[in-house]
Order: C-alpha cells, then structure tokens, then sequence
C-alpha cells in the first residue's frame, strides 16, 4: 500500500472512532451527533419511557431512498405533538424512507384520579330501570363502574410537561437511531476505503511496467509499418530509406501519445484522494461520492479503451468491477 494511502486510512480510522467518544449528559445518553460523521440511511431503533398518560414507544427505522420519504404513525393521545416529532425527524435524517411510530399503552390510576358522580348516578338509574324489567339481573360490580367510559376523571395533564416527556423518549430514540447509523456508516467509510486502496495498488503495479509495454507496442509497430510501406513508399515517391524510417518514426511517437495512459491513472488516484478526504469530511456525502464513482468508471473505460497489452485490460477490467462494488455501498450512505 502507498504511504499516501496508509495515512488516509488512518486518518479515517481516528475519525471513524469518534462516534464512540461523543459526549454525554448527566444520564448517559450521547448529546447530538457530529455532523462530520459519515451516515447510513439503514438504521431502526425503539424506547420507551414513562409519561403522565402512560407508557410511550417510539420506534424508527429507515431504508434507502433517493430522497426523504417521511411516515408518522402518531396515537390519537399524542396527535398534537406531529409537527414537533416531524421537525426533529427531518433535522437528523435527510435521505432515506423514514417510518416512525409512537404509541401509548396507559398504566394504573393516576394520583389524584377521581370518579364523576354524574356519570355513576346515570349508570345507578339506568341499573334500576333494567331491574324493573328483569329483577333476576345482576347488579354492576365496582370493577365494572370504573370500566365505564367517562365515569373515572384522571388527574389535570400538564400539556408542557407532557410535551417535554414524550420529546424526551422521541429524542432518545432518534439518538440510538443515530447511532446505529454512524456504525453502519463507520464501517461503509473503512469498506470504501480498502476500495480505493485496490485501486491505488493497481495503478502502482501498472505504471512501471508502462515504458516496457509502450516500447514493445512500438517496435511491433515499427517493424510492420516498415514491413508493409518501405516498398510502397520509395517506389510511388521517390523517398530514401530514411525519409521512410523518418516518417514512420514521426507516426510511431504520434500513436504512442494517444496510447499514453499515465493521465487517465493520475486522475484514478485524484479520484481515490478525493473519496477519501470526502469520508473524512464527513456529513451526507453519499451524493458527490456517487458523482465520484462516475467520474472514475469513466477513466478506468478510457484506459481500457488504450489497453495494448493484457495487463492494462486486465487492471481497467478489475478497477471497473471495484467501481461498480464501491458504486453499491455508496447507495447506502446519506
């Protein structure tokens, strides 16, 4: 591996392993996220917390998608709270399809639950009317009194408070969604790393060999042309056999440009260079690196288009298929 390469991977290495020194509060859960991370949009993630009403479950998960595909699935309880979750979902994920789910399982009797007299003098009179009819009926337990819709009032909700609780489990989960992304994303960063290095290595062991492949080209050359045009040449125009020679010299070095390949490799490794210093930038880099892999399908097609021997197609075809490998991981970072 280039020493050039080996530093770039140690640097991704450093900055990939801080997703897992990022600060914490009090309680121990890990603050916002860097933005330099590099992210998934593969992630699911669920808490739970308590609130005021009852237990809530907050539940995210995520796929790929070209853009944001935002779905909240929202208890009626907590219906008034969709654009606050809507916010904090579309401020920590900007590509994929993202589908939340929040629900409230409620627990015991509050503290301070009390029951409406009104509505248990109107079970008390409609009991009595039924035991008019049928006497043999049996009468209401307490259990079922209570069970009646409306006749136990709970205690008054703090709106804010219970806006707070349930923001709290939201940005909880979103944290643990976040997590599992920048895992996700921190192994992708080494996996496309160890793919531009493929790619580096190939050009180092092609360019040596290049002046040995372009000189043999040319002698073949260099000895057909003058097979196949000295007799034509000299008799058709007069020219001695070094105006020929000349000649055929002139086309050799004009062919052996257009056979050079060394700029299509210089570019190949200012494309690696720059996927590298993208993943260490971090942030949704998944657009401009998909932009990159273009780029380098394009060169890797150009240098085998000027292949002349079997190692340059043998290395043009091996850097296409690493492109393509790299081309599908990056389908699945932000």
């Amino acid at each position: 591996m280039a020493p050039k390469a080996l530093c770039a991977v140690e640097r991704l290495k450093m900055l990939a392993s801080a997703a897992d020194r990022i600060p914490t509060n009090g309680c121990g859960q890990k603050r916002k996220f860097l933005m330099s991370d590099v992210l998934s949009m593969t992630g699911y993630a669920i808490t739970q917390g308590e609130t005021d009403l009852g237990l809530v479950t907050v539940e995210i998960r995520c796929v790929n998608s070209r853009f944001l595909d935002l779905t909240l699935r929202i208890c009626d309880e907590l219906h008034t709270l969709d654009p606050l979750v809507r916010d904090a979902l579309r401020s920590h994920v900007r590509r994929g399809k993202l589908e939340c789910r929040i629900s409230l399982k409620t627990g015991t009797l509050a503290a301070g639950s009390k029951t409406d007299k009104a509505s248990v003098e109107n079970l008390r009179t409609l009991q009595d009317q039924i035991h008019e009819t049928l006497p043999s009926a049996a009468p209401l337990s307490v259990m079922e009194i209570l069970a009646y819709p409306g006749v136990v009032v709970g205690a008054p909700i703090d709106d804010e408070k219970l806006k707070a609780d349930v923001m709290a489990v939201v940005d909880k989960a979103l944290h643990a969604f976040t997590a599992a992304r920048a895992r996700e994303g921190k192994a992708l960063s080494k996996v496309l790393a160890d793919y531009c290095d493929t790619i580096d290595a190939i050009i180092s062991t092609l360019r040596p060999k290049l002046p040995q492949i372009l000189a043999c080209l040319k002698g073949r050359m260099q000895e057909r042309l003058r097979t196949a045009l000295q007799e034509p040449l000299s008799s058709a125009s007069g020219l001695t056999k070094e105006d020929i020679n000349e000649r055929i010299q002139t086309e050799l070095t004009l062919y052996a440009l257009k056979m050079d390949v060394d700029e299509e490799m210089n570019r190949l490794l200012t494309h690696t260079n720059e996927t590298r210093r993208t993943l260490l930038a971090g942030g949704a880099v998944g657009r401009k690196l998909d932009f990159l892999m273009q780029e380098m399908n394009r060169e890797a097609n150009t240098l085998g288009s000027k292949a002349a021997s079997i190692e340059m197609t043998d290395a043009s075809l091996t850097m296409k298929l690493t492109v393509e490998q790299m081309r599908e991981q990056i389908q699945n970072l932000e």
